[in-house]
């Protein structure tokens, strides 16, 4: 039998064992799908930053308990694992992240987050699911409480994984670093599922390879020369310096880089000042730089602070501080070819081609990478998000998608939290049959 023919046989062979049982994953499903949508909206209204979900831990860790998990509590922080065994066979983990964002929710729902708090820096701040990850952890308790039921038709390990702090990047590394893969058995492959509000609810889309970006946080301490506004002469004024490096950072790459070779320096915050009369002694600029190949990564945070120094020795201003933030950094998120191949194949076969897209790369971070690093096979797919309705609305040139990390963004969720859940359950179940 030729290689190919017997390798798409075998595809075929084991999508359609787990499409199989589909109906048993909607019917477990749905005597579950009122507690999952309470569970959500309970996360939804009770956000938590980063590094700080204390209670969103503790609600995910009873949901999985309720669903017959062994579960494992402050890992990296607020971070868990749940626990299913059922014999021998592989081992499988399934992630979801559990913070929000520094933002004031302007959904209006009836069951919109009104928390605000204290960020690390003192400044009262809104706190919001504005990325979905209330969606995340919805659907981990649902998959452990379906496959919970499904024993007689998996074998092997599953490790349910609650995981910190992922928007800033520091979660996933604190779970490695505490022993994630010590404490329990190494996985053999990792799944995780993200929300994506560009697409309607119902549909998922995914990337074989490469599909997130490194993600660098680079601070720039612009100094000058203290003086009054009215005699810039007898100071050295770091807002003017700022201002000229803001500038210059973008040159790096429209004038520096391949324009095939994608990246981004974005200056996401400049702060410098306390009166409208006073040239102040400094200036603080923070960056995101997003990258695909290590070497253009490399480049560009060089020539970053070739031009912080450039532009303050111009001025003759003292030397700039430039930081790199490497406990926030982000490497590059590769989704392994034959692993996705392999679960897509189900997800058309679950869904319908119609409904499963190939997506471009992103210059999103995502540090479900760190797992993939650590020498874990991953695949990470999205979940179309938005009410289909609306979709058509905006394709048509009316009122535009709120799309993730934007304050007016909420998921459909019943119809997303269904399909996060069937789909996972399916890819579960393939995998564990895959030998």
């Amino acid at each position: 039998m030729p290689r190919m023919f017997a390798f798409t046989l075998f595809l075929w062979n084991l999508a359609h064992a787990a499409i199989a049982s589909d109906a048993l994953i909607l019917k477990h499903y749905e005597v579950n799908a009122q507690n999952l949508a309470e569970l959500y909206q309970q996360f939804h209204s009770q956000p938590e930053l980063s590094g700080k979900e204390v209670l969103t831990s503790k609600r995910l860790a009873n949901a999985l308990k309720n669903a017959g998990c062994e579960v494992h509590e402050g890992i990296g922080g607020h971070g868990l694992v749940g626990v299913l065994k059922n014999g021998k066979g592989r081992v499988l983990m399934i992630r979801a992240d559990m913070d929000a964002l520094p933002l004031i929710e302007k959904t209006g729902l009836s069951y919109a987050s009104k928390v605000q708090v204290r960020d690390d820096n003192g400044n009262l701040v809104g706190v919001m699911h504005a990325c979905g990850h209330d969606i995340n952890i919805t659907c981990l308790a649902g998959v452990a409480s379906v496959l919970g039921k499904m024993k007689d038709q998996w074998q092997g390990t599953i490790l349910l994984v609650g995981q910190p702090a992922e928007e800033t990047g520091k979660g996933a590394r604190a779970m490695l670093l505490d022993g994630l893969f010590t404490k329990f058995p190494k996985p053999d492959l990792a799944l995780a599922l993200h929300c994506d509000g560009r697409f309607p609810s119902g549909h998922v889309n995914y990337r074989a390879g490469p599909m997130q970006a490194n993600v660098d946080s680079v601070e720039i301490i612009i100094k000058g020369k203290c003086g009054h506004g009215a005699s810039p002469d007898k100071a050295i004024d770091p807002i003017v310096i700022a201002a000229r490096v803001v500038r210059d950072l973008q040159l790096i790459i429209s004038r520096e880089r391949d324009p095939l070779d994608p990246a981004v320096i974005t200056v996401g915050s400049i702060h410098g000042g306390t009166k409208h009369n006073i040239i102040p002694a400094e200036v603080k600029l923070e960056l995101t730089v997003r990258t695909v190949r290590n070497a253009s990564r490399i480049n560009i945070l060089s020539a970053i602070e070739r031009v912080a120094k450039a532009a303050s020795l111009g001025a003759g201003a003292p030397e700039p501080v430039v930081r790199l933030n490497a406990s926030e950094f982000i490497p590059e998120l590769i989704n392994d070819v034959e692993l996705t191949t392999k679960t897509v194949k189900v997800f058309e076969s679950l869904l319908g081609k119609d409904k499963v897209h190939e997506r471009p790369m992103s210059l999103g971070g995502e540090d479900f990478s760190q797992f993939v690093r650590a020498g874990v096979p991953g695949f990470y797919y999205f979940l179309g998000s938005a009410d289909p309705i609306a979709v058509a609305i905006a394709k048509e040139g009316g009122k535009p998608l709120a799309v993730t990390h934007s304050d007016s963004y909420f998921p459909d969720y019943a119809t997303v939290i269904k399909t996060g859940v069937r789909t996972m359950c399916a890819a579960v179940l393939f995998h564990l049959a895959d030998k």
